[in-house]
C-alpha cells in the first residue's frame, strides 16, 4: 500500500504528538515503567474511587443493612490492607445488597463484597483471602490501567474534576455513572487475575491467616466452573474475574513454594468460630433471599401475580427487608394496585431510607396519588443517592405541579441532553416546548 507524502506527514505527525502526550507511570508494587496516555495521580486515583463507590453501591441494591457485618467485613478488610504494598489508602470496605456472587475493587481504595459470596464462605481466611485479593488489584493499580491507556481517561478526569455530580442530572452526571458502571464491569487480564492472586495471598499471610483458606476458595470456584457454572456465578464474579483451573493449580503451587510452613503452628489462623458468628443472620435468611430471587425471575417474565406472591412469602423468610419491600411495592405498581405500593416502598424507605429505587418507588407512587410536595422530596432524596434519567423525569413532573415551572424547566433541558434520541430525552424535549409555549 501506498502513502502520499501528505498522509505521511500526517501519521508521523499523530505519532509526535502521542509521544508527547505520554508519559509513564510507576506500578506501586512492581516499580515497573507503564505507558499512559496521561498519568494518574495517586490523589486522582482516590478521587475517582471516593466519587464513583456511592454510585456504584446503589446501582448494585445498595449497601446490606446489617451493621454489625459491615462492620466485621471492615475490620477483616482493613487489617489485610495494612499488609499491603499501599496501606496508607483510604481504604473502605462494604457488603453489597445483592444475591450474585462478586467481589470488586475501584481505585484508590473502595472495595465491596456481595451477600452472595460471603453465604457460601466457611471462615475468616477465605473472606480475607477474596479481599486481599482485591487488595491487590487496587495497589497493583489494575483499573487505574485502563484510564491512562486513554480507555474513559475524559470521563474519569471529568469526575476528578468534581463537575460529574450536577444534581439537575446534566450530561457529565450520566458520565459519572458510565463510568461506575464500566469500573464494576471491568474485566481483568489473566496476568492481572494473576498478579493480584499472588498478592492477595501475600497479603492475608503477612495478616496472620492460613493461605490453605485461599486454597479452599479457589477449590470452591473450581466447583463451581466444574459443575457448569450457575448464571449467578457466570454474570458475576467468573465475568469480570476470569477463574481457570490452571490458575488454581498455579496458585497452590506458590503456597507450596512461598509458604511451606504457614499453619496454624505459625500462628495463622482460619477463624471459623467468628466468622460463623458474624454471617449467622445472613445465612438464617437465606431461603428469603432465595425466594426474592425466584420472584425477580418471575417478575422479569411479566408474571406479576406469581411475582407478588413470591416476594410475600420471601418477607415471611426474611422479615423486615428493605429491598424485598421495595420490590413487592415496585411490582405492585407495575400491577397498578397503588394502595399496598405505596405502603411497602414506604416501608423500605422505613427501613432503609438510603436506597435510590426505594425513593424513587414512593415517589412515583405519590405523583399517581397527587401527593405533589411529599413526592418532590422522595424524588430529591432518590437523584441525591444515584441521578437516573427515570427519576430526574419524575421529579420534573413533580416540579411542574407544585409551580416551580423554572427547576422543572432546567431538569427537563438537562434530560434532553443527556438522552438525545432516547425515550425520556424525547419526551423531556417535548414538555420544554409545551412550557415554553412553542
Amino acid at each position: 500500500m501506498k502513502f502520499s507524502k501528505y498522509a505521511i506527514s500526517r501519521m508521523i505527525t499523530a505519532m509526535l504528538v502521542l509521544s508527547w502526550l505520554a508519559g509513564c507511570a510507576v506500578n506501586p508494587v512492581t516499580g515497573r515503567s507503564e505507558l499512559a496516555l496521561m498519568p494518574i495521580s495517586e490523589a486522582q486515583e482516590i478521587s475517582i474511587g471516593q466519587k464513583t463507590f456511592p454510585q456504584v453501591l446503589q446501582q448494585m441494591g445498595g449497601t446490606y443493612q446489617d451493621q454489625a457485618l459491615n462492620a466485621y467485613v471492615e475490620r477483616v478488610g482493613q487489617r489485610v490492607a495494612r499488609a499491603s504494598h499501599r496501606p496508607d489508602l483510604p481504604y473502605q470496605f462494604a457488603v453489597i445488597n445483592d444475591s450474585t456472587p462478586n467481589a470488586f475493587a475501584l481505585p484508590g481504595g473502595p472495595i465491596a463484597i456481595t451477600r452472595g459470596l460471603l453465604v457460601v464462605m466457611e471462615n475468616e481466611a477465605q473472606l480475607a483471602s477474596v479481599l486481599g485479593h482485591e487488595v491487590g488489584h487496587v495497589t497493583a493499580r489494575h483499573s487505574v490501567a485502563g484510564m491512562q491507556r486513554g480507555a474513559l481517561l475524559n470521563v474519569g478526569l471529568a469526575v476528578i474534576s468534581g463537575v460529574a455530580g450536577d444534581a439537575a442530572y446534566g450530561p457529565l452526571a450520566q458520565q459519572a455513572g458510565q463510568l461506575a458502571a464500566t469500573l464494576i464491569n471491568n474485566t481483568y487480564s489473566r496476568e492481572q487475575e494473576r498478579e493480584s492472586d499472588r498478592l492477595g495471598i501475600d497479603y492475608m499471610v503477612r495478616a496472620g491467616y492460613d493461605p490453605r483458606g485461599s486454597v479452599q476458595i479457589q477449590e470452591l470456584f473450581h466447583r463451581k466452573l466444574e459443575g457448569g457454572a450457575e448464571p449467578s456465578w457466570v454474570g458475576g464474579l467468573f465475568r469480570t474475574h476470569p477463574f481457570s483451573k490452571e490458575r488454581m493449580l498455579e496458585n497452590q503451587a506458590y503456597i507450596q513454594a512461598t509458604y511451606p510452613h504457614a499453619t496454624a503452628a505459625a500462628g495463622l489462623t482460619f477463624n471459623v468460630r467468628e466468622f460463623q458468628q458474624a454471617t449467622a443472620s445472613l445465612r438464617q435468611k437465606q431461603k428469603g433471599f432465595e425466594l426474592y430471587d425466584q420472584g425477580r425471575r418471575l417478575e422479569a417474565r411479566n408474571q406479576l401475580p406469581q411475582a407478588i406472591s413470591t416476594y410475600q412469602q420471601a418477607l415471611q423468610a426474611a422479615p423486615n427487608e428493605a429491598l424485598i419491600y421495595t420490590r413487592l411495592g415496585l411490582a405492585q405498581l407495575k400491577a397498578e394496585d397503588l394502595v399496598p405500593a405505596r405502603r411497602n416502598l414506604q416501608r423500605a424507605v422505613e427501613l432503609d431510607g438510603n436506597y435510590y429505587e426505594s425513593r424513587m418507588g414512593l415517589g412515583f407512587a405519590l405523583l399517581q396519588r397527587n401527593e405533589n410536595a411529599a413526592a418532590v422530596r422522595e424524588l430529591e432524596l432518590s437523584m441525591k443517592l444515584l441521578p437516573t434519567l427515570q427519576g430526574g423525569y419524575l421529579l420534573a413532573q413533580g416540579y411542574e405541579r407544585t409551580g416551580e415551572r423554572q427547576k422543572a424547566l432546567t431538569l427537563y433541558r438537562n434530560l434532553a441532553e443527556a438522552d438525545r434520541g432516547g425515550k425520556i430525552g424525547q419526551a423531556a424535549a417535548e414538555r420544554v416546548r409545551a412550557l415554553e409555549g412553542r
